[in-house]
């Protein structure tokens, strides 16, 4: 970078800093207020109050400043929403107002934000998604339809986790609970396994660190975000990386997509379906109508959900058991719920016995709410003014909910950092959007849609794991000497990956 263009920069940051810092904005003559928050320093703005895991230093700045707090990040306005109270504001009570989204610039990566139902604003195309995803993907119906389809996968992973016990072979579980989903979804998807439990497979193990980098790197602060006129310089060069990892993860889903193409072209008639799966139709209807529904469509809306459905049960599952083997009081008492239920050699559990099974249900909705699949929701953004709490949330504003920090609020929850299934059974309480306490999915029109998925898989995957095995950790480590620490990215994964030895019970 010349001098010259250095010495524009810096002027400029300096005078986007004096335009925005003042917490007082006017509006027709009257004082407006932002919500309370940590003083600015000069042009950087509150960026070093982020830390390395923003969620956690996020959370501490709340106790001082409250459930709704300003951070000037640069020169742009970020709004944090740390109390259920101030997240029903914003996610129900004012749920169109702040129904778009804050893109960050590696959202960008792909150009995926033009295409992806998580980062489209509310709109025709962001609707018809949505549609979609409502009717033909997470209906009741078709979830029903497919019970068949997971109860063989949740078979097949019994079977190899029975193998590993026989050998004494250890199993890293983030990485089987990766396989299991990714089989249940490229099956619903595609009619065939893309992934196996021995991983000979490359171009599996390509997608699955891609779409775990670019999470990582979504997750990361970016200079780019925080003074946009660095938006072309990339500076940290996390665009580059984004652009790489989506790359990657595109060309698998395509090459997937052209190969049903063909086959579908040399068929007798295109209006005859191959195997009657979810490509299918997503392929029919970019034939009927490629105006409203492209190839790109396609293949965005089949990365999304990949990503959103693997990278977070992944997580969310290994969480999961990581607590119970931390726990073996909370692991036995689970197992002695299916084993009442089911017998000590029954078979594994239906998903309509689900709710026949409270502490299992306790246990998942516990570890939702310690350990959130995705600790900040995908950030919304202030489409106009709005009065909160007699403040005032500027137009454009990027408004981050910290639902980390709602689980862990001791006003909230008794003994917020210990793991306590327990606390469920007493209370009505569950995560579908409705209680502000419990949102790791989210809330209104912007919810994750594949909830009703993702509840059956973690509830199956988890049963099938304890039901009839015990573990203990390699290497001779005592459960409680076991590193429970964050990996930050905008999927909070377990720092040290849980690798557990199944053992006779």
């Amino acid at each position: 970078m010349s001098s010259n263009t250095f010495f524009l920069v810096l002027s400029t940051c300096i005078f986007l800093y004096l335009l925005t810092t003042k917490l007082i904005r006017w509006k027709s003559g009257n004082v407006v207020r932002l919500p309370p928050g940590p003083y600015p320093l000069p042009i950087i703005g509150n960026i070093f109050e982020l830390g390395k895991n923003p969620h956690v230093s996020l959370t501490s700045l709340s106790k001082t400043y409250g459930g709704l707090m300003t951070l000037k990040l640069g020169s742009s306005i970020t709004v944090v929403v740390s109390s259920p109270e101030f997240a029903k504001e914003i996610l129900l009570k004012h749920d169109l107002p702040f129904s778009s989204r804050w893109v960050p610039d590696t959202g960008r990566a792909g150009n995926h934000h033009l295409f992806s139902m998580f980062w489209l604003p509310v709109g025709d195309q962001w609707r018809r998604l949505r549609k979609l995803s409502k009717e033909h993907l997470f209906s009741v119906q078709q979830l029903d339809a497919g019970q068949l389809l997971r109860r063989k996968k949740i078979q097949e992973l019994v079977d190899y986790v029975h193998e590993c016990f026989t050998s004494r072979k250890p199993i890293n579980i983030g990485r089987v609970a990766f396989t299991t989903s990714f089989n249940v979804l490229s099956n619903f998807i595609f009619s065939t396994d893309m992934a196996r439990y021995d991983y000979d497979s490359l171009e599996t193990q390509e997608f699955k660190d891609a779409v775990s980098s670019l999470a990582d790197v979504l997750g990361k602060p970016n200079l780019a975000d925080f003074f946009p006129l660095l938006k072309p310089l990339d500076p940290q060069g996390l665009l580059r990386k984004a652009n790489v990892y989506i790359e990657k993860a595109m060309a698998i889903l395509d090459g997937m997509v052209e190969q049903r193409v063909q086959v579908t072209a040399k068929s007798s008639s295109h209006a005859v379906s191959s195997t009657n799966d979810v490509l299918d139709l997503l392929l029919d209807l970019s034939r009927k109508n490629e105006s409203e529904f492209s190839r790109k469509d396609v293949l965005h809306l089949l990365y999304d959900l990949f990503s959103a459905a693997t990278d977070t049960t992944t997580s969310t599952m290994e969480w999961a058991m990581a607590e119970l083997v931390r726990n073996p009081k909370k692991m036995a008492k689970t197992r002695s719920e299916l084993e009442e239920f089911a017998g000590k050699d029954g078979m594994i559990i239906e998903e309509s016995d689900i709710g026949k099974l409270p502490y299992l249900e306790a246990v998942i909705k516990e570890t939702l709410r310690l350990h959130p699949p995705t600790p900040f929701l995908l950030p919304h953004k202030a489409l106009c003014d709005v009065e909160i709490g007699g403040f005032v949330v500027p137009k454009d504003a990027q408004i981050q909910c910290n639902v980390w920090a709602i689980g862990r609020d001791p006003a909230v929850w008794s003994d917020p950092h210990e793991f306590m299934p327990e606390r469920f059974l007493d209370i009505d309480i569950d995560y579908r959007g409705r209680y502000f306490e419990l949102i790791p999915f989210g809330s209104g029109r912007r919810i994750c849609p594949g909830l009703p998925l993702a509840h059956r898989m973690l509830h199956l995957m988890l049963a099938s794991l304890i039901q009839k095995f015990d573990w203990e950790l390699e290497g001779g480590t005592r459960p409680e000497d076991m590193d429970m620490s964050e990996r930050f990215g905008i999927t909070l994964h377990k720092n040290v990956p849980l690798v557990a030895i199944p053992i006779k019970i």
